[in-house]
């Protein structure tokens, strides 16, 4: 072997420390930045192979009369479309009498196929198969009954359970979607034979586009697709709304025109009789067409219950991985960088020997090239195969919220060999930059001792009251931070990136919950929504409210949903709210701003996608059709769901009447599931109310949200206290190598053991507390930067960071700082003083 090679050898021996250090810097960067960047695709390709599997329908449209063939055929002339019809309604069922979303179950139907988790399909009218949530959280067992109210409009009201399966419709197995039956919250999903659903016809059209099988089902190319063909969909419906009104109420109309001929001949006897008849036919007509008026509404798998959760969860790791990976990647790499660095200096004396002997600077360069690549390589694969393989599946199996997927876990080769690449440029590029800056000097140089920095009086010196009552020990160690600014700034940056990281961690996580918490403290005051029927008789609801012993008070608004629109953008659904009392309204709905001499106040987040700001116009297209345009006078804070509030006076302005009382908002006292499932079902069944929602069921949601990222927050944290660890260890042993003579003099003047380590550690302790503030500030931009790139188009993440927060970055700072000062100790009681001080460093 030539000398080179087995100086090179000896040298990774005597340094073992060094070299696998570097490598578990380039491991643990290369590790988080490959795996948090495989987890949001291994997610959306996870869901993507179940829902493709399965055939989840791309659209779905329900109708309040159903689809019968001629439907079926219009649904038939998309291009590409594959039509089914489903008999599907919402109905109150078991012995809790929850809102159970209940399909007709076709063998020979292709889309939306069930994943069974024990039992069986239904085979005969007198079985059915429950969602999974029925055995988990009601106890359900195979062979049991399961019992639906008497109005469900079935043939038989009792069933014997055969199976408990999921669906590919219901991914979140904590969200079944919403209602206007029961507290307004589906619990259950269940299949029965389809013929034992009394309907003539499928209520559900179900469309699935083979072309679109294999796009990712959360990609703009997918989406962009989707609202094509339903378009195409919506087209070939026009008009069919009404058609489908006079089939289904065409033979009762029949009757009444022939009831209507035979009071022709009252006419002329008795005109005040005929009136009285013709009127109260009338009445009747009016009645069953509203009764029998079909509207549909469509819906794509975004609409379906936790389906852009999902997505936005995914989305905001994607958002967490654009940034929080690379930072601790670049922190990584720039720690890596200054112990390459510090390698190839502390070889001065081998260099010039090499030199001196008539070795080429190629081939003294290259040991220490092989020596950097090696160690940014065996880093770079190691971090990128344990990053690729585990994060994700941890990701995958910590998502118990959502229904057991097909696991994809593809290889992010892209992601890898960007990793793989910055990580030779932190190795091999030091190593270059080095070695070239080494080779310039000639033998004789970089034999000799390098210089050492000259001392220069630092700015404390200048304060003499403070620094003539230092001890000696504190003016050397300031001096020493002074000195070496590369060493100090790399340790501050060091310890500031692992506190800003952890940091980083619990920020994400406060403030997803925080978004929630401070909607419905600081805006929202209330604690239910009671949406009213057209002709309501809001005594009668009144009554039943007081009835209750939660029930505190209520106020009427006026509420709608509008599509907002200008400078080219819109907003859909947004809420429209308008008081009955602007006096009242303030005790539940905090603008921050005077709404009666606003007259016109706009969410924040609605503003932003609009590009609206204070005295600009948005155009108004309401759920009735109605288009108007009004001046936006106030912006308010708000973080969840889009709003636009009008006084009474611009309400009745703009759409030229008086807003109708259509909307209770309640305060109540707290409540338990049952209370407020039992006041739901109560105001339900008075005939007056549509359907209530309760502000927990949303604080729930988002509270859910905050949880399912605990599990990657926890990782995050894991990892950058690792890399802290790591880090600052690093440095300190550079701190220590450089400085031997300078320590071994010290200790044969008589210092104590302790007094030598404290001769380091008070440098690292200094730079801890500096680096841990730096951190804070990092942290908190960090996140804010995180936050917002996460933001949905619903939500507003509002920067929040507890002291919890701060306490665990800061106690994992000091514990690290302390175990380095233990090692350092014991390091520093074995130091080979007369070896030290007759090398020629």
């Amino acid at each position: 072997m030539k000398p080179l090679s087995k100086n090179m050898i000896q040298e990774i021996k005597q340094s073992k420390g060094r070299f696998i250090a570097i490598i578990l810097i380039i491991m643990l960067g290369v590790l988080i930045f490959v795996g948090v960047k495989a987890a949001g695709p291994s997610l959306n390709d996870s869901l993507n192979k179940t829902v493709a599997d399965k055939n989840l329908s791309d659209i779905q449209v329900l109708s309040t009369t159903g689809f019968d063939q001629t439907d079926i055929d219009l649904a038939k002339k998309v291009p590409g479309a594959q039509v089914e019809a489903t008999k599907f309604k919402y109905v109150i069922g078991g012995k809790s009498k929850v809102a159970v979303a209940l399909y007709g179950y076709d063998e020979n139907a292709k889309q939306n196929q069930l994943i069974m988790r024990s039992g069986r399909l239904p085979k005969n009218s007198n079985e059915i198969v429950l969602d999974k949530n029925a055995k988990n959280k009601y106890d359900y067992k195979i062979g049991q009954k399961f019992k639906f109210a008497s109005d469900a409009g079935l043939k038989k009201r009792s069933y014997k359970i055969v199976g408990f399966a999921d669906s590919p419709q219901y991914i979140d197995n904590q969200s079944r979607g919403s209602t206007n039956i029961a507290d307004g919250q589906v619990q259950l999903f269940a299949y029965v034979p389809q013929n034992q659903l009394d309907m003539a016809v499928g209520t559900m059209l179900n469309l699935h586009f083979n072309s679109l099988k294999d796009k990712n089902t959360f990609s703009k190319s997918y989406k962009k697709a989707v609202n094509k063909k339903l378009e195409i969909l919506k087209q070939e419906f026009k008009g069919r709304a009404n058609q489908r009104t006079n089939e289904v109420a065409g033979d009762y109309l029949q009757q009444v025109d022939s009831q209507k001929q035979q009071l022709e001949p009252l006419k002329a006897a008795d005109p005040q009789a005929y009136s009285e008849q013709l009127a109260k036919l009338n009445s009747a007509s009016i009645k069953v067409l509203k009764q029998s008026k079909t509207s549909y509404t469509w819906q794509t798998r975004k609409d379906l219950a936790g389906f852009s959760a999902y997505g936005e969860s995914s989305d905001r790791i994607a958002a967490i991985a654009n940034v929080f990976p690379v930072f601790f990647f670049l922190i990584a790499a720039l720690i890596t960088f200054t112990t390459i660095t510090r390698m190839v200096e502390e070889a001065r004396s081998e260099i010039g020997t090499f030199k001196a002997l008539g070795y080429t600077k190629w081939e003294i360069s290259r040991n220490y090239y092989y020596y950097a690549i090696s160690a940014g390589l065996i880093g770079a694969m190691l971090g990128s195969v344990i990053g690729n393989e585990t994060l994700p599946r941890i990701v995958l199996a910590l998502y118990k919220q959502y229904i057991a997927l097909d696991w994809v876990v593809d290889l992010q080769w892209i992601v890898i060999l960007i990793a793989t690449i910055f990580s030779l440029l932190a190795t091999f590029g030091a190593a270059i930059i080095v070695i070239k800056k080494e080779l310039v000097a000639g033998p004789a140089a970089l034999m000799r001792p390098k210089s050492p920095k000259s001392a220069k009086k630092i700015l404390l010196e200048r304060i003499k009251p403070l620094w003539n009552h230092l001890s000696f020990n504190s003016k050397v160690s300031y001096r020493n931070l002074f000195r070496f600014k590369s060493r100090m700034f790399m340790t501050i940056i060091g310890i500031a990136g692992g506190t800003a990281l952890i940091l980083t961690g619990f920020g994400i996580q406060n403030s997803i919950s925080a978004s929630g918490n401070r909607q419905y403290s600081e805006i929202f005051d209330y604690q239910a929504v009671v949406k009213l029927n057209d002709n309501n008789n809001l005594s009668k609801v009144r009554k039943i409210l007081n009835q209750n012993d939660q029930y505190l008070n209520s106020t009427v608004i006026n509420s709608t949903t509008a599509k907002l629109k200008a400078n080219k953008q819109q907003v859909n659904d947004v809420n429209v709210y308008t008081p009955k009392s602007i006096k009242d309204f303030d005790k539940y709905v905090h603008l921050g701003t005077d709404l009666q001499k606003h007259q016109v106040v706009l969410s924040k987040k609605t503003a932003q996608l609009l590009e609206v700001k204070k005295g600009d116009t948005v155009h108004l297209n309401v759920t009735n059709g109605k288009k108007v345009t009004v001046k936006v006078k106030a912006i308010t804070q708000n973080f969840i769901g889009h709003f636009i509030y009008l006084s009474p006076d611009m309400y009745q302005t703009t759409f030229g009447k008086q807003a109708s009382g259509n909307t209770l908002l309640l305060h109540l006292k707290s409540q338990t599931k049952g209370q407020r499932k039992n006041l739901a079902n109560k105001l339900l069944d008075s005939g007056e109310v549509m359907g209530t929602s309760y502000t927990h069921d949303v604080l729930s949601t988002v509270s859910k949200m905050s949880s399912s990222l605990k599990p990657i927050i926890l990782i995050f944290v894991l990892l950058s206290g690792i890399l802290s660890f790591v880090v600052l260890y690093n440095l300190t042993n550079i701190n220590v190598s450089e400085r031997i003579r300078e320590l071994s003099t010290i200790k044969v003047l008589g210092f104590y053991n302790n007094e030598v380590t404290m001769y380091i550690v008070r440098e690292n302790i200094i730079l801890t507390i500096v680096g841990i503030i730096v951190g804070y500030g990092v942290g908190n931009l960090l996140t804010a930067y995180i936050l917002n790139q996460a933001a949905t188009e619903q939500v507003i993440f509002p920067l929040t960071i507890s002291w919890f927060g701060y306490l665990v970055a800061t106690l994992l700072m000091i514990v690290f700082t302390a175990i380095v000062m233990l090692v350092t100790h014991k390091k520093l009681q074995h130091i080979d003083m007369i070896g030290a001080l007759k090398s020629n460093e």
